[in-house]
């Protein structure tokens, strides 16, 4: 007699051969357990069109087409998906709420004689466990706060530092942003930043691959980091730890800028754009001096007046309001390999200068 399909609340606690998503793909997209992948058995349109059907015509109209596209799409999968799967094959199942879509995917796989498990309460179970993680684990942590003015190169001098084994946190890389008014992904245009539910089981997934008795580096964010916000807890205890500041000159500041942001030399309009933000800060003729430097290619000009009238003092008062614990201040004169490694050497060996 074939199995019937186990249920659990605690997902994270066993492994298993895949995590199948049943739901639509934009709901998937959306956020979804780690490592799972999507087969769906209504896809975005079929479950509008059963959704509009239950509450405009009637709910068991709504069943009948709901069951044939489901049979239709678990019928696809079979093939296309499972064909080659082997009777020790144990898969996590979950939907929504736990519901039909998930149990319908279940009850065939079961059938077939694999043993099957579903995640009671479907993924908000699963979102419960992330929210309230993240309330608890962020406190666990002992935290090392890099701070330095825009072009210091600290998301660089910290992805160097995780080489070397240390515990990064890399919060730009997470939430696919640099986190200020041109920090934008580019990977052929513009790259998305992940929903705020996606980030949070990204970073959630981050920490708990963390040791707790090491310090975890994390970058001097804003509580804001693009569109995404940090966990409250995690930013009042990056708040409260002890910071290194990095220092540069602003030649080379100017030089590393110019490389990381590439993208927006080749495409000034789009620049010319997201500087229109600032506007209603410095006035039209700051805007048009440093449109008048894009356009005449002046590009060095125009950061380093960028550095000196708009991001350094922003950030030295967000420094003060919210990182002014610094212990320790490190001066290099530019980010090239020689430079990093004697910082890295540095702050390991918890040296107060750089010879």
């Amino acid at each position: 007699m074939p199995p019937l399909p186990t249920y659990t609340q605690q997902p994270w606690i066993e492994t298993y051969s895949e995590i199948i998503d049943v739901r639509s793909p934009s709901e998937f997209a959306e956020d979804h357990l780690p490592g799972a992948i999507n087969l769906p058995v209504l896809n975005d349109a079929e479950r509008a069109e059963v959704g509009t059907i239950y509450k405009q015509v009637n709910p068991f109209n709504a069943r009948k087409i709901g069951a044939a596209l489901v049979a239709k799409n678990i019928s696809q999968h079979l093939v296309q998906h499972f064909a080659d799967k082997e009777k020790n094959y144990h898969p996590l199942v979950y939907c929504w709420r736990g519901g039909q879509r998930s149990n319908s995917m279940a009850s065939v796989l079961s059938q077939i004689g694999w043993r099957v498990t579903l995640l009671a309460g479907g993924y908000n179970t699963y979102r419960a466990y992330v929210r309230q993680q993240l309330e608890d684990l962020p406190k666990k942590f002992t935290y090392q706060v890099m701070c330095g003015l825009t072009g210091s190169g600290k998301t660089y001098i910290l992805r160097q530092m995780c080489k070397r084994g240390a515990q990064v946190l890399d919060l730009e890389s997470l939430a696919n942003h640099r986190g200020s008014l041109l920090g934008e992904e580019w990977q052929g245009k513009a790259s998305p930043q992940p929903s705020q539910k996606y980030f949070e089981s990204l970073l959630l997934q981050q920490l708990q691959s963390f040791n707790l008795e090491q310090p975890v580096w994390v970058e001097s964010e804003s509580l804001k980091i693009g569109s995404i916000y940090l966990p409250q807890s995690l930013w009042e205890k990056m708040k409260q730890a002890s910071c290194v500041e990095i220092q540069l000159p602003i030649t080379a500041r100017v030089e590393f800028l110019l490389q990381t942001y590439s993208h927006l030399v080749n495409y000034p309009d789009i620049l010319k754009a997201k500087l229109e933000k600032l506007k209603f800060r410095y006035g039209w003729q700051k805007l048009n001096e440093w449109y008048q430097w894009i356009d005449a290619g002046k590009w060095e000009l125009f950061i380093e007046d960028i550095l000196q009238f708009h991001y350094d003092p922003t950030y030295r008062k967000s420094i003060q309001r919210h990182f002014s614990n610094v212990e320790r201040v490190l001066s290099i004169p530019d980010l090239c390999d020689r430079s990093i490694d004697k910082l890295l050497d540095c702050i390991c060996s918890n040296t107060y200068t750089i010879a």
